[in-house]
């Protein structure tokens, strides 16, 4: 091992804080390739069940829920390679890559219906941009990064930017806001300027066969359980003890909920996922709102907060959630007894389901979006059973038919705005007079956190200098140049943390450089001048 020499490797243990999908890459990794024995990891949860932000629950009685839905695209380096060695639950000859990747062979992402106002499509095949704004986007791509400091992309394009096809097109499919850091939207750009010319169609764009929780979450968790990883799960740690010496950086003790401790031996380990984006969160029903919680609410926030004051390498969170009202977006899943709403959208369209992606509704005030994924979206969706999700980027604004803040309506009438927009009120009355619908609302407090605007340090390194048995892991640990709100970045820090305290002979996989590919390049170039 690196930081300093360990004997008795089956003596380790190691403990993972968090069992989102960094969390559960890391088990992986230290099985396979650090030598850990399985039986000598234990995931850490509050929670009762694991998966993080990669999530799906519910049935057709009680309404299905998504709480949002991690986009994927084939050169996720870390994610895919991880994902070929795990089973697929359906068929354990094939893995979950290759189940993801041939399922997007045969439904692939071409929008026909991408933006929307006014009830009628838009026509998106141009981009919208000016000359100047064209400039503003080429040189954002190459100045460096520390340049920026903590801007906000309102600080970078001027305001007639943001009602361009281009910015709603971003803006719904990646959720940044205008207030969002400038320098996470140039690592976008950077990472993923190959998507640019199919950006308006959502060309490149993957998707699991179900939602992430049955695709990739309890494949990887039966995967694990196999080897012998303990799952810990109602087990919230709420402090962590270390030595601080100049040179070294030690973990100590773990604090647990229930006032007992773990005393780390001195070849135990621990990583911390600091952070979510799905902390907090809140259901509510057809008939009640979802309510907004926040940092006391949470289990990893309150975390990060306490050992961020104990060593300035800890990072600092305040930016990523003392912001609620700026970061937070409210999301609803639909469950429909019926097929009126999909073999329209069908039609109105020309996407069958799970070839359409984001609808966007231009004109609406809470900037309401909606996804229909392929159905069956749950491996226990009855095939009468059709789900579709949506998401509202404002939900501080009153609707255009709702006299209500979005964060404020009920299902009920989440749905209602969403059929105004549409101009589907008369035809689907009789489907919600029959009982046939039901529509369930989540309020997010951090969805957006990663996004807000950050200095150097903010977010810790996975390794922080002189640390010899600890890690942070997920959206924000730093993983220089690489994209947060992603899967790809998870694992990436997974790996950074196994590959970076052991001796596997293990690197990191290499990013996807298409910054650098003239092919690419051009195509970017005349995609945004159309």
């Amino acid at each position: 091992m690196k930081e300093i020499e360990r004997k008795n490797m089956e003596d380790t243990k190691v403990y993972l804080i968090g069992s989102g999908i960094s969390g559960l890459a890391s088990a992986f990794y230290l099985e396979k390739d650090a030598g850990i024995l399985g039986k000598n990891i234990h995931i850490l949860e509050k929670d009762l069940i694991a998966g993080g932000a990669t999530d799906g629950a519910g049935n057709k009685d009680d309404g299905f829920v998504v709480r949002g839905g991690r986009m994927h695209e084939k050169h996720y380096e870390c994610y895919w390679e991880l994902l070929s060695h795990i089973p697929s639950l359906e068929d354990p000859t094939v893995s979950v890559r290759d189940e993801s990747f041939d399922f997007n062979e045969r439904f692939v992402s071409n929008g026909q219906a991408r933006l929307l106002k006014d009830g009628k499509i838009i026509d998106v095949s141009s981009y919208g941009l000016s000359t100047k704004q064209q400039a503003d986007f080429l040189k954002l791509t190459y100045v460096s990064e520390k340049s920026l400091g903590n801007k906000r992309i309102e600080d970078w394009f001027d305001q007639a930017f943001f009602a361009t096809k281009f910015w709603h097109i971003w803006t719904s499919m990646f959720a940044f806001q205008k207030w969002s850091s400038l320098a996470e939207m140039r690592r976008y750009m950077k990472r993923f300027i190959h998507l640019v010319d199919g950006l308006y169609k959502l060309g490149g764009v993957m998707r699991t066969k179900y939602n992430q929780y049955d695709s990739v979450v309890r494949p990887m968790k039966k995967y694990l359980e196999e080897k012998g990883v303990h799952f810990d799960m109602g087990v919230q740690v709420v402090d962590i003890d270390f030595n601080l010496a100049a040179d070294k950086k030690t973990a100590t003790v773990l604090h647990l909920k229930d006032k007992s401790e773990i005393v780390l031996g001195k070849n135990d380990f621990v990583f911390f996922t600091n952070g979510s984006i799905t902390e907090s969160t809140n259901n509510g029903s057809w008939n009640t709102a979802a309510k907004l919680k926040g940092v006391e609410d949470s289990g990893s926030w309150k975390l990060w907060k306490k050992l961020a004051k104990k060593d300035k390498s800890f990072g600092n969170p305040s930016p990523f959630c003392d912001n609620i009202d700026l970061q937070k977006w409210y999301s609803f899943t639909v469950t429909m007894k019926d097929t009126t709403f999909l073999d329209y959208m069908e039609n109105f369209s020309g996407n069958v389901d799970g070839t359409g992606g984001l609808v966007t509704l231009t004109d609406s005030n809470w900037f309401m979006s909606i996804v229909i994924a392929r159905q069956p979206h749950f491996p226990n969706q009855p095939d009468d059973v059709k789900i579709f999700w949506g998401y509202g980027l404002y939900p501080d604004r009153k609707g255009n038919y709702i006299d209500k803040t979005m964060a404020e309506c009920t299902g009920a009438e989440m749905l209602e705005e969403l059929y105004y927009h549409l101009k589907i009120q008369d035809l689907m009355k009789p489907v919600t007079e029959a009982g046939k619908v039901n529509c369930i609302p989540v309020a997010m407090p951090f969805v957006d956190s990663l996004f807000m605007p950050r200095s150097i340090g903010d977010r810790p390194d996975v390794i922080p200098k002189g640390a010899t048995n600890f890690a942070f892991l997920g959206q924000f640990a730093e993983a220089p140049k690489d994209c947060v709100f992603t899967v790809e970045y998870s694992v990436r820090t997974a790996q950074m943390a196994v590959y970076g305290l052991f001796d596997t002979e293990k690197k990191v996989h290499p990013m996807y450089d298409s910054a650098h590919n003239p092919k690419y390049l051009i195509a970017a170039l005349k995609a945004i001048s159309r």
